[in-house]
């Protein structure tokens, strides 16, 4: 259980790294009123593998939004705190000068950080946290953390926020929160379809310069509260694919990315031994396939259950992951050794294995039957499902490919494979218009987030678009469950759900859990060190995450 007192005393450690973190000359004071220019280094490509992005859309809050979709929100916004996933689990203080929760983590009071200026040079203040979760509280679809405030308000300088649950498990839902300015959004009629195009405001370390299909472009602030930046200039760059996005990175035209490569030595990190990196943290999140529960033919517990018996996993992670990360073995989906202490005792030890037979053997009694090599079901009609992942996901296509050839070889089913666009995809993902895809959970510091994202009736009670559980699996005991994981007020209580929790996940399997997932990244050092490593995981590699407002305050220039 992370320390609530980490957070406050934190707030020393990240003016101590801000004030490091400049590159060459200058005060370094990290005070807002500074105007000294940013300095006059190499600018630095941040590169996505997903094609053009047509449409200019700066909502941090809407997924498909090109500043979600290529990240450039991430050094844009900024949150009241960090919350690390790898490491020591730490959460550091950052719009907020220090984050306190009450002993059963249903209140948050936060001290806004002085100094701060929204880069339109009005000053942050507590009225802009203030207005942004009520923003929040008062419009569901922005709620997608499921944050259920009750209520939002300045106690002092201080704001204190108060939940109709504990945020145990949630808190870096709560504590990434982009904040917005109360001078712009107050008079957004429908912050759910408001682009916020052109010069948004934002109090992040980089402003927008330009936008076009091709390219975004960030340039440095001189007042930023966190001082001095090294890196003047960020280019966000949609390439089309991964394999051009690897051709990028490998000759030098992009330099830091979130993105699977294939053959990923000789392609990427023998280009240039010396300064290109690879880093593969591992999280407690896996990739699973999320089964559509509600429809043919995974609406059937023996189906699913067959499948989940025939997955290759070894294959999966050698010739998809390319081993990136470990195998994923345990049978409660749980990542090890990042989870090996989660594990319940009676499935401590109980790995996945391939057993064609048994599958065979839990069909027929099911009912299902064969003709000509082809797999029938109890109706009498031939079993055939769609597996999908985005055109250009070069590691899912091949992973969802491989499970297509083991089912159809295995199981005789008609496993066929559909790479859409990416906005296709997603839609349909939300909206539960599919039969499988592949899809990661989230990462937190407990199982909660996996076994939450797969299982919890919760995330369905936003409406037709959800933003997990998109297979739309549905048991009222695990949901309690989950609620009782979240809001135990012993280690006892907790660990007691958490046995019950998965055993519903094993028994039912309400997704198919396929590989690790850990969150990868590419970079070089050619122009700027400080980036985040396997010796230093002060944050993840990944641009698309909050913490890459820290990235950036971080680097200095390599010489």
């Amino acid at each position: 259980m992370r320390s609530k007192i980490t957070a406050a005393v934190a707030t020393a450690a990240v003016a101590a790294f801000l004030l490091t973190a400049c590159g060459g000359g200058g005060n370094g004071s990290g005070d807002a009123t500074s105007k000294e220019p940013a300095a006059s280094g190499a600018a630095l490509t941040v590169a996505k593998p997903d094609g053009a992005i047509s449409t200019e859309s700066n909502n941090p809050w809407l997924g498909d939004s090109s500043a979600n979709k290529l990240g450039y929100k991430n050094v844009l916004f900024e949150p009241l705190a960090m919350v690390n996933p790898v490491g020591k689990n730490e959460t550091t203080p950052w719009l907020a000068e220090k984050v306190t929760w009450n002993d059963d983590y249903t209140e948050l009071r936060v001290t806004p950080r002085s100094g701060v200026k929204w880069n339109d040079g009005q000053d942050f203040t507590a009225d802009d946290i203030v207005f942004t979760f009520n923003l929040i509280k008062n419009n569901k679809a922005l709620d997608t953390g499921n944050l259920q405030l009750t209520d939002v308000a300045k106690d002092g300088n201080d704001v204190v926020l108060k939940f109709a649950e504990s945020k145990f498990v949630k808190q870096a839902q709560v504590l990434h929160i982009d904040i917005v300015p109360e001078h712009i959004w107050k008079d957004v009629k429908d912050p759910t379809t408001f682009t916020n195009a052109g010069k948004p405001v934002g109090t992040g370390p980089y402003t927008l310069d330009s936008f076009t299909s091709q390219s975004v472009t960030m340039k440095a602030r001189d007042d930023y509260w966190g001082g001095k930046l090294a890196v003047p200039t960020l280019y966000y760059v949609s390439y089309n694919d991964n394999t051009a996005l690897t051709t990028a990175l490998a000759n030098g035209e992009a330099d830091w990315a979130q993105a699977f490569i294939s053959n990923i030595k000789s392609a990427y990190l023998d280009k240039d031994a010396d300064h290109n990196v690879f880093w593969a943290a591992n999280t407690m999140s896996p990739d699973v396939l999320f089964v559509n529960t509600q429809r043919k033919p995974f609406n059937d517990l023996a189906f699913r259950k067959a499948v989940n018996m025939v997955i290759d996993r070894p294959s999966h992670t050698k010739i998809a992951r390319e081993d990136a990360g470990p195998v994923l073995t345990s049978i409660t989906g749980l990542p090890t050794p990042v989870g090996e202490q989660y594990i319940a005792p009676e499935y401590q030890g109980k790995e996945f294995s391939i057993d064609v037979d048994g599958a065979k053997k839990v069909l027929t009694d099911a009912g299902y039957t064969w003709a000509g090599g082809k797999l029938i079901d109890p109706s009498g009609a031939p079993v055939s499902f769609t597996l999908q992942v985005p055109q250009g996901w070069n590691d899912y296509v091949t992973g969802i490919s491989l499970i297509a050839d083991q089912v159809k070889k295995t199981l005789g089913a008609d496993a066929k494979v559909d790479t859409p666009d990416v906005d296709t995809w997603w839609a349909a993902k939300r909206s539960g218009d599919f039969d499988a895809i592949m899809h990661w959970t989230d990462s937190g510091t407990t199982p909660y987030d996996l076994y939450s994202d797969t299982m919890d009736g919760r995330w369905l009670k936003a409406g037709k678009d959800v933003d997990y559980n998109f297979g739309r699996f549905t048991d009222d005991k695990v949901t309690a469950l989950l609620n009782t994981y979240a809001t135990a007020s012993s280690a006892d209580e907790r660990n007691a759900a958490l046995v019950e929790i998965q055993k519903t996940f094993v028994e039912q399997v309400p997704v198919i859990p396929v590989g690790t997932h850990p969150v990868l990244a590419e970079y070089n050092t050619r122009n700027y060190v400080g980036w985040p490593s396997e010796d230093d995981q002060y944050a993840t590699a990944d641009p698309l995450q909050p913490s890459a407002a820290m990235v950036v305050t971080k680097l200095k220039p390599a010489n």
